[in-house]
């Protein structure tokens, strides 16, 4: 049966063989684990991971990574839980935002050109890193909310939902680094509030990608099985290490990615 004009095209499935399947277990055990030590959903690894394993475009790798990301950010939320290290106030402000945002930059996904998309990303990179080599963490501060900072919590959430669904990333890149600088929230609490925050919204963002067909399922749910193993891993280990030191470790891991994003986008584009 044709397609009808107009409609989006049929969902996209990629055929895997051992030579994918490997690398993108080992993604998911990276991405894993920093999703749990930086309270992060591990898009920041997996979008470009996507695009240079598998040659997908990069609309494809974004709606493919909120997939992958929902079982790690799960894992990790829980284990920042049990170490009673989520507020849950900041939380909920942040992802009323995020559901919103998520689909309006689901919206927007299907028109930014390509290379717009990636210069986002390396352009978001180079903010996270100058905004965690200025922060000082307080481990146990512990704000008051007020109306204005709890309508300023939802705008952020509105903004991380939106880079969710953009670039492919859980928003947490963005929101922990904003938590600990602008509201003086503690390191910890900042990740295990954004990592909360992102679950509704990768969700809402991924059933927005999903209708607009811009998922691989199979490379999604390798990448998101293995990620299971390390993202409680990643969070116990968040705990162990000074506040500062993770700060500067968080910098250093964007700083890696950003530079390999920043390859693709200039790299020529394929003729035709």
């Amino acid at each position: 049966m044709s397609q009808a004009p107009g409609l989006p095209a049929e969902p996209r499935v990629l055929g895997l063989g051992r030579a994918q399947v490997l690398p993108l277990l080992g993604v998911g055990l990276v991405s894993g684990f920093f999703a749990g030590l930086f309270g992060i959903g591990g898009g920041i690894v997996i979008v470009p991971a996507l695009v240079v394993l598998l040659r997908i475009e990069q609309k494809l790798a974004a709606g493919t990574s909120l997939l992958a990301i929902l079982p790690a950010a799960s894992i990790a939320a829980a284990s920042y839980a049990l170490h009673g290290s989520i507020n849950w106030l900041v939380a909920g402000l942040l992802a009323i935002g995020a559901i919103i945002g998520a689909q309006i930059g689901a919206l927007l996904l299907q028109r930014i050109p390509r290379r717009a998309l990636q210069w986002i990303f390396v352009g978001f990179v180079a903010v996270m890193i100058v905004q965690l080599l200025v922060v000082v963490p307080d481990r146990g501060a512990e704000p008051v909310i007020d109306l204005s900072r709890g309508a300023s919590l939802v705008a952020l959430g509105l903004a991380a939902g939106m880079l969710s669904a953009i670039l492919g990333i859980g928003g947490g890149g963005v929101v922990v680094p904003v938590l600990m600088v602008w509201f003086g929230l503690g390191d910890l609490a900042a990740k295990g509030a954004s990592l909360v925050m992102m679950l509704p919204g990768v969700i809402s963002g991924l059933v927005a990608n999903w209708r607009l067909h811009n998922v691989a399922w199979r490379a999604g749910l390798v990448v998101g099985a293995s990620s299971l193993v390390s993202s409680p891993l990643g969070a116990w280990v968040a705990h162990l290490i000074p506040a500062q030191a993770g700060a500067w470790l968080f910098a250093a891991f964007l700083a890696f990615i950003g530079v390999s994003m920043l390859r693709e986008a200039l790299r020529p584009s394929p003729a035709g």
